[in-house]
């Protein structure tokens, strides 16, 4: 077996072995966590509490976090954004540029050098909106769009639910400029178009609604999207069958509202997992962000923006995805896609079967530690892998091998040389699928 097995999720061989790995799960739940998805990520392994609203992402939960990530970075290219990466560290002055300083009750504010006035960046239209306008000053080089991956930082009050309401996450930022109304619905509609397809790729294809929510001053309505889930915690109303949604905060000031009429509402919980504005000029205005048109003339820059909170996805697929035995996570989004369970001490049998998985270019984690099966069944579910392999006496006697699936709990069984063939046809993962 190659070197790169030994190493985490390594490029080439994407092989984790539990007895050498020190972040694994605890016997039982912390004590000090009341929501679902903390409980069974801390117990899982997959993140540690620092403080209230403060978690480290421990190397399972971050392959996690990165996995959802790179699906969310692969859409914003998709439609044609730009990747930044913006100051989390702000001066004072560019909140009171926008009237925000002393409005935004979250900001985490501080004193720099010389007594200047800062604070952390819970988001950052302050920040974007003169920079772009530095470069993009004329109808030639508009619209745009740019993106961001950051941590944010928001000074709540009560925070709440594990990764579903922090002090400190990870949020996906999105922000368009534009020269019309017109071209911003356009956009707008794409970016929605692109959330839906994010929300399937990670594992929820038919439980995320757009929702209509305050447009606040910006518009009539701002749009969340909202992941049906029993704990949730906001309350929506869904007609199921025309696919509208409405927040419990604004549902009593639009029932008269003609595009809700005849709507079959039900009353669900849910997760917020992403927003979207029209911000209009507010912004561009406060920073005096005007284009030249084409007949020479200036014009106010027109705006959106659109966030996904990469961190709370992570908990709100906890909360989504598990049972009563722990973690069922989407294969999409897996630390890893594979549990090896070896219950006989054969390094030679086991090598040549990691060998053959590093080929099939699977995350795989080895649980090779010194405890009994029952430990290890436990722990693999706990950890939510999608397959358990299990390397038993029948793998001596007559090679084969029993795959079972963590979200259906179907088994299979598979010959060593059966899965040789797989991997080597490219067709083991489509196998895995299948057991599904």
């Amino acid at each position: 077996m190659s070197d790169s097995s030994h190493n985490f999720f390594s490029n080439s061989g994407r092989v984790l072995r539990l007895s050498t790995f020190p972040f694994v799960p605890s016997l039982s739940p912390p004590k000090d966590e009341t929501s679902l998805n903390a409980k069974l990520l801390v117990q899982a392994g997959f993140i540690r509490k620092l403080q209230t609203g403060v978690y480290s992402f421990l190397p399972l939960g971050l392959r996690v976090l990165n996995k959802i990530e790179e699906i969310v970075r692969s859409e914003m290219r998709t439609l044609g954004s730009f990747e930044v990466l913006l100051p989390a560290l702000h001066p004072r002055e560019i909140w009171e540029q926008t009237g925000r300083w002393s409005t935004v009750d979250v900001l985490y504010k501080m004193k720099g050098h010389g007594d200047r006035d800062l604070c952390l960046g819970p988001t950052h239209e302050e920040v974007i909106t003169p920079l772009v306008g530095e470069f993009c000053q004329t109808y030639k080089k508009l619209p745009v769009s740019v993106f961001q991956i950051q941590t944010k930082f928001r000074n709540e009050l009560r925070p709440r639910s594990g990764l579903l309401r922090c002090r400190e996450f990870r949020m996906k930022d999105l922000y368009s400029f534009h020269t019309s109304h017109e071209d911003l619905e356009s956009f707008y509609e794409k970016v929605t178009a692109s959330y839906f397809s994010i929300f399937s790729k990670i594992g929820l294809k038919d439980n995320v609604f757009l929702t209509y929510a305050s447009g606040g001053v910006f518009s009539e309505f701002s749009h969340e999207f909202q992941a049906l889930c029993d704990n949730g915690e906001d309350t929506i109303y869904v007609d199921f069958e025309k696919k509208i949604a409405i927040n419990d905060e604004i549902f009593a000031q639009v029932k008269d509202n003609p595009q809700f009429k005849n709507c079959n509402f039900q009353q669900v919980r849910a997760i917020e997992v992403g927003n979207i504005f029209k911000l209009g000029d507010k912004f561009s205005s406060s920073f005096n962000y005007l284009y030249v048109k084409s007949d020479s003339q200036q014009a106010p820059v027109l705006m959106g923006c659109y966030g996904i909170g990469t961190s709370r996805l992570v908990g709100a697929l906890a909360e989504i995805y598990s049972d009563q035995h722990g973690l069922n996570f989407p294969v999409s989004v897996s630390p890893a896609e594979l549990i090896i369970v070896p219950l006989i001490q054969n390094e030679t049998v086991l090598n040549d079967i990691v060998s053959l998985l590093i080929d099939s270019h699977l995350d795989v984690i080895v649980d090779d530690r010194d405890v009994g099966p029952g430990h290890k069944f436990k722990d693999a579910d706990l950890m939510g892998i999608p397959f358990r392999l299990t390397v038993g006496n029948r793998t001596i006697s007559n090679g084969v091998l029993d795959v079972k699936s963590r979200a259906t709990g179907a088994t299979k069984d598979i010959t060593v040389r059966e899965l040789k063939d797989l991997v080597i046809a490219g067709k083991f993962s489509k196998w895995l699928e299948d057991l599904c």
